[in-house]
């Protein structure tokens, strides 16, 4: 009897395994590329193969292939513009391969977030802080002076680059499914200062500049056979002046182990479970 049972509980472990080896293999490879938003810097476990990439463990691709079944390759790089696609990138720990050397033949799944760099999100939120409201100006009057925008005029003109690199994916992964992972809402209407340390219409300008970006990214998506997932929705209400557990995205000032104006573990949870719904 006792034999009976433990052959019994064999191959029953032996089915769920092979069963699970063979989900994976049908889901076939899934590569993550993107900056800081995909990487998750400071978030707890660190990925120690590319420590330079300041990667989590803990981060959406890894919640999302975990959640799917799929093994994982994960190239997401903290500071990553949509030139470190094509050419090496440079950490403090040394040069990365260019992210779409990860791509193949073989790759089923991709997502990508990236763009928040190259046109200046997190540098334009840096330079709005403003500790004395109502004495120092308001940084939106000197992003919009004579007229001009100058965040929706970089995010305009750079535009066409996304397109490009989605046909450049597709050329390096024929038989991928491509998904561009947007960005989320920082911010709620007119701030939170001084918990988020911008005047009301910074904030406004700020989120409005990442809206931005996410419509372009997915326009783009649209036009040259990718999915473009929603971030922003979901994450309203979870933005950076609520408490913690609940917000998704850290402030100035973290509270948590994760890089200021960045998602934190809590928010890769949920923005790996959004993808995963998504390619799912």
């Amino acid at each position: 009897m006792r034999t009976t049972a433990f052959i019994t509980i064999m191959v029953t472990a032996l089915a769920i395994t092979t069963a699970g080896t063979a989900a994976a293999a049908a889901g076939g490879e899934y590569v993550a590329l993107g900056d800081s938003a995909a990487a998750g810097p400071l978030i707890l476990p660190p990925d120690l193969s590319s420590p330079g990439c300041l990667r989590s463990l803990a981060n959406y691709p890894h919640v999302a292939a975990k959640q799917l079944g799929v093994p994982l390759k994960d190239v997401t790089c903290s500071g990553a513009t949509t030139a470190d696609m094509y050419a090496p990138q440079s950490t403090e720990t040394g040069a990365v391969p260019p992210q779409l050397d990860a791509l193949n033949a073989a790759t089923k799944t991709v997502t990508v977030t990236i763009g928040g760099n190259d046109v200046g999100l997190v540098g334009a939120a840096t330079s709005c802080i403003n500790l004395l409201p109502g004495i120092n100006p308001d940084c939106v009057d000197r992003y919009t002076a004579g007229g001009h925008d100058q965040l929706a005029e970089k995010i305009a003109a750079f535009e066409p680059t996304w397109g490009a690199l989605l046909d450049a994916i597709h050329a390096e992964a024929p038989d991928a499914a491509v998904f561009v992972a947007g960005y989320g809402t920082y911010l709620p209407h007119n701030g939170c200062w001084p918990i988020a340390p911008l005047t009301p219409r910074d904030a406004n300008y700020i989120q409005g500049s990442i809206d931005k970006t996410n419509a372009a990214l997915a326009r783009q998506a649209a036009a040259h056979n990718a999915r473009y997932v929603d971030i922003r929705t979901p994450s309203i209400g979870h933005d950076v002046c609520k408490l913690p557990g609940v917000k998704w995205f850290e402030s100035v000032i973290p509270t948590s182990v994760a890089a200021p104006l960045h998602p934190n573990a809590t928010g890769m949870r949920h923005i790996g479970a959004t993808v995963a719904a998504a390619i799912g």
